[in-house]
Protein backbone atom coordinates (compact mmCIF):
# COMPACT_ATOMS: atom_id res chain seq x y z
CA UNK A 1 0.00 0.00 0.00
CA UNK A 2 1.06 3.75 -1.06
CA UNK A 3 0.64 7.21 -1.10
CA UNK A 4 0.29 8.16 -4.40
CA UNK A 5 -0.42 12.07 -5.69
CA UNK A 6 -1.33 12.51 -8.97
CA UNK A 7 -0.90 15.86 -10.78
CA UNK A 8 -3.61 16.81 -13.19
CA UNK A 9 -6.22 14.54 -11.57
CA UNK A 10 -8.96 15.72 -13.26
CA UNK A 11 -7.79 14.93 -16.81
CA UNK A 12 -9.50 11.43 -18.14
CA UNK A 13 -6.27 9.15 -17.78
CA UNK A 14 -5.81 10.47 -14.29
CA UNK A 15 -9.37 9.44 -13.09
CA UNK A 16 -8.92 6.15 -14.28
CA UNK A 17 -5.44 5.96 -12.78
CA UNK A 18 -7.17 7.05 -9.30
CA UNK A 19 -9.93 4.30 -9.60
CA UNK A 20 -6.95 1.54 -10.82
CA UNK A 21 -5.15 2.80 -7.53
CA UNK A 22 -7.49 2.66 -5.11
CA UNK A 23 -8.82 -0.24 -6.07
CA UNK A 24 -5.81 -1.56 -4.89
CA UNK A 25 -5.38 -0.42 -1.63
CA UNK A 26 -3.22 2.25 -2.47
CA UNK A 27 -3.95 6.03 -0.65
CA UNK A 28 -4.20 8.58 -3.82
CA UNK A 29 -4.94 12.41 -3.47
CA UNK A 30 -5.30 13.42 -6.88
CA UNK A 31 -4.61 17.65 -7.20
CA UNK A 32 -7.22 19.33 -9.04
CA UNK A 33 -7.28 23.62 -9.75
CA UNK A 34 -11.46 23.84 -9.42
CA UNK A 35 -13.37 22.88 -5.90
CA UNK A 36 -16.16 21.69 -8.59
CA UNK A 37 -14.22 18.94 -9.72
CA UNK A 38 -13.91 17.49 -6.17
CA UNK A 39 -16.93 15.09 -6.32
CA UNK A 40 -15.36 13.30 -9.56
CA UNK A 41 -12.29 12.80 -7.62
CA UNK A 42 -14.12 11.24 -3.97
CA UNK A 43 -16.07 9.12 -6.83
CA UNK A 44 -12.73 7.35 -7.56
CA UNK A 45 -11.85 6.55 -4.17
CA UNK A 46 -8.88 9.41 -4.00
CA UNK A 47 -9.14 12.98 -1.80
CA UNK A 48 -9.46 15.40 -3.49
CA UNK A 49 -6.31 18.28 -2.97
CA UNK A 50 -7.21 21.73 -4.37
CA UNK A 51 -3.25 23.06 -5.70
CA UNK A 52 -2.87 25.32 -8.87
CA UNK A 53 0.51 24.09 -9.62
CA UNK A 54 0.91 27.13 -12.21
CA UNK A 55 0.53 29.29 -9.14
CA UNK A 56 2.54 27.20 -6.59
CA UNK A 57 6.28 27.17 -5.11
CA UNK A 58 8.21 24.22 -5.11
CA UNK A 59 8.58 25.16 -1.65
CA UNK A 60 4.23 24.33 -1.36
CA UNK A 61 4.09 21.50 -4.00
CA UNK A 62 6.99 20.12 -1.27
CA UNK A 63 4.38 20.33 1.60
CA UNK A 64 1.52 18.77 -0.54
CA UNK A 65 4.06 15.93 -1.37
CA UNK A 66 5.20 15.20 2.07
CA UNK A 67 4.80 11.52 3.28
CA UNK A 68 3.75 10.24 -0.28
CA UNK A 69 5.58 7.53 -1.61
CA UNK A 70 5.18 8.27 -5.69
CA UNK A 71 3.93 11.52 -7.77
CA UNK A 72 2.37 10.70 -11.54
CA UNK A 73 2.51 14.23 -13.27
CA UNK A 74 -0.62 13.71 -15.66
CA UNK A 75 -1.45 17.29 -15.96
CA UNK A 76 -1.47 19.31 -18.81
CA UNK A 77 -2.06 22.59 -21.01
CA UNK A 78 -4.71 20.66 -23.67
CA UNK A 79 -3.44 22.65 -26.64
CA UNK A 80 -4.17 26.43 -24.94
CA UNK A 81 -1.74 29.05 -25.83
CA UNK A 82 1.92 28.59 -25.98
CA UNK A 83 2.55 30.32 -23.06
CA UNK A 84 0.45 28.31 -21.03
CA UNK A 85 1.72 24.91 -22.24
CA UNK A 86 5.26 26.40 -21.86
CA UNK A 87 3.60 27.22 -17.65
CA UNK A 88 1.85 23.77 -17.43
CA UNK A 89 3.97 21.04 -19.30
CA UNK A 90 7.50 22.79 -18.38
CA UNK A 91 8.02 24.84 -15.96
CA UNK A 92 5.20 23.14 -13.46
CA UNK A 93 6.26 20.07 -14.25
CA UNK A 94 9.85 20.61 -13.25
CA UNK A 95 8.62 22.34 -9.59
CA UNK A 96 7.10 19.54 -8.98
CA UNK A 97 10.52 16.82 -9.92
CA UNK A 98 12.17 19.43 -7.31
CA UNK A 99 9.19 19.00 -4.78
CA UNK A 100 9.16 15.82 -5.10
CA UNK A 101 13.11 15.57 -4.24
CA UNK A 102 13.11 18.07 -1.65
CA UNK A 103 9.79 16.22 0.16
CA UNK A 104 12.29 12.76 0.03
CA UNK A 105 9.03 11.41 -2.73
CA UNK A 106 11.81 8.73 -4.27
CA UNK A 107 8.90 7.49 -7.07
CA UNK A 108 7.89 10.19 -10.06
CA UNK A 109 6.12 8.76 -12.72
CA UNK A 110 5.94 11.17 -15.87
CA UNK A 111 3.06 10.99 -18.60
CA UNK A 112 5.12 12.40 -22.01
CA UNK A 113 4.28 11.28 -25.36
CA UNK A 114 5.89 8.94 -27.80
CA UNK A 115 8.52 10.47 -29.80
CA UNK A 116 9.67 12.85 -26.56
CA UNK A 117 12.86 14.22 -27.15
CA UNK A 118 15.54 17.28 -27.31
CA UNK A 119 15.51 16.67 -30.68
CA UNK A 120 12.08 16.51 -31.52
CA UNK A 121 12.68 18.17 -35.23
CA UNK A 122 8.73 20.19 -34.60
CA UNK A 123 9.33 23.42 -36.82
CA UNK A 124 8.81 26.40 -34.56
CA UNK A 125 5.58 27.76 -36.96
CA UNK A 126 3.76 24.50 -36.19
CA UNK A 127 1.58 24.87 -33.33
CA UNK A 128 2.66 21.18 -31.42
CA UNK A 129 6.19 22.92 -31.00
CA UNK A 130 5.30 24.33 -27.52
CA UNK A 131 4.46 21.41 -26.63
CA UNK A 132 7.15 19.20 -28.28
CA UNK A 133 9.36 21.85 -26.18
CA UNK A 134 8.15 21.54 -23.07
CA UNK A 135 7.68 17.93 -22.85
CA UNK A 136 11.59 17.89 -24.09
CA UNK A 137 12.79 20.14 -21.15
CA UNK A 138 10.48 18.36 -18.76
CA UNK A 139 11.44 14.83 -19.48
CA UNK A 140 15.08 15.78 -19.57
CA UNK A 141 14.83 17.84 -15.94
CA UNK A 142 13.27 14.24 -14.92
CA UNK A 143 16.39 12.16 -16.61
CA UNK A 144 19.00 14.48 -14.33
CA UNK A 145 17.11 14.69 -10.92
CA UNK A 146 17.90 12.40 -8.51
CA UNK A 147 14.33 10.76 -8.96
CA UNK A 148 13.68 7.30 -9.18
CA UNK A 149 11.83 8.22 -12.54
CA UNK A 150 10.09 6.24 -15.23
CA UNK A 151 8.89 8.19 -18.52
CA UNK A 152 5.59 6.58 -19.88
CA UNK A 153 5.18 7.23 -23.38
CA UNK A 154 1.83 7.03 -25.04
CA UNK A 155 1.45 7.37 -29.32
CA UNK A 156 -1.51 9.56 -30.26
CA UNK A 157 -4.27 9.26 -27.42
CA UNK A 158 -7.77 7.33 -28.55
CA UNK A 159 -11.20 7.80 -26.23
CA UNK A 160 -11.39 3.54 -26.99
CA UNK A 161 -12.26 1.45 -24.36
CA UNK A 162 -9.31 -0.44 -22.47
CA UNK A 163 -8.35 -3.03 -24.41
CA UNK A 164 -5.38 -4.36 -21.92
CA UNK A 165 -3.19 -5.04 -24.34
CA UNK A 166 -0.06 -2.78 -25.75
CA UNK A 167 2.99 -3.56 -27.69
CA UNK A 168 6.22 -1.47 -26.75
CA UNK A 169 9.01 0.33 -28.49
CA UNK A 170 9.77 -0.71 -32.09
CA UNK A 171 6.87 -3.32 -31.51
CA UNK A 172 4.41 -0.41 -31.49
CA UNK A 173 2.67 0.11 -35.03
CA UNK A 174 -0.90 1.13 -34.17
CA UNK A 175 -2.27 4.40 -34.48
CA UNK A 176 -3.54 5.25 -31.39
CA UNK A 177 -2.96 4.35 -27.41
CA UNK A 178 -6.34 4.35 -25.90
CA UNK A 179 -6.52 6.74 -22.35
CA UNK A 180 -7.98 3.68 -20.57
CA UNK A 181 -4.85 1.50 -21.52
CA UNK A 182 -2.61 4.59 -20.56
CA UNK A 183 -3.81 4.52 -17.28
CA UNK A 184 -3.47 0.93 -17.04
CA UNK A 185 0.45 1.30 -18.00
CA UNK A 186 0.07 4.07 -15.00
CA UNK A 187 -1.22 1.52 -12.65
CA UNK A 188 1.48 -0.86 -13.76
CA UNK A 189 4.15 1.08 -13.76
CA UNK A 190 3.93 2.25 -10.24
CA UNK A 191 4.64 -0.35 -8.74
CA UNK A 192 7.14 -1.85 -10.86
CA UNK A 193 11.03 -1.06 -10.23
CA UNK A 194 12.17 -2.73 -13.17
CA UNK A 195 10.98 -0.20 -14.51
CA UNK A 196 13.41 2.91 -12.99
CA UNK A 197 15.54 4.89 -15.62
CA UNK A 198 13.08 3.58 -18.50
CA UNK A 199 11.26 5.74 -21.27
CA UNK A 200 8.63 3.12 -22.15
CA UNK A 201 6.83 4.35 -25.65
CA UNK A 202 3.96 2.38 -26.67
CA UNK A 203 0.65 2.31 -28.54
CA UNK A 204 -2.50 -0.34 -27.88
CA UNK A 205 -1.18 -3.61 -29.14
CA UNK A 206 -1.37 -7.56 -28.53
CA UNK A 207 0.52 -7.77 -25.09
CA UNK A 208 -1.05 -7.55 -21.76
CA UNK A 209 -0.04 -4.57 -20.02
CA UNK A 210 1.43 -6.49 -16.89
CA UNK A 211 3.50 -9.05 -19.01
CA UNK A 212 4.43 -5.76 -21.30
CA UNK A 213 5.69 -4.07 -18.10
CA UNK A 214 7.12 -6.74 -16.52
CA UNK A 215 9.04 -7.25 -19.48
CA UNK A 216 10.83 -3.81 -19.48
CA UNK A 217 14.56 -5.07 -18.79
Amino acid sequence: MKRIAIVGGHGKIALSLAELLTARGHHVHSLIRKPEQEADITATGAMPVIADIEQLSAEELSEIFTGHDAVVFSAGAGGGSPERTYSVDRDAAIRTMDAAAHAGVERYVMVSYKGASLDHGVPEDNDFFAYAESKAAADDHLRKSPLKYTIVGPGSLSSEPASGAIDVGDAATAEHASRDNVARVLAEVVDADNTIGHTIEFMDGSTPIPDAIAAIA
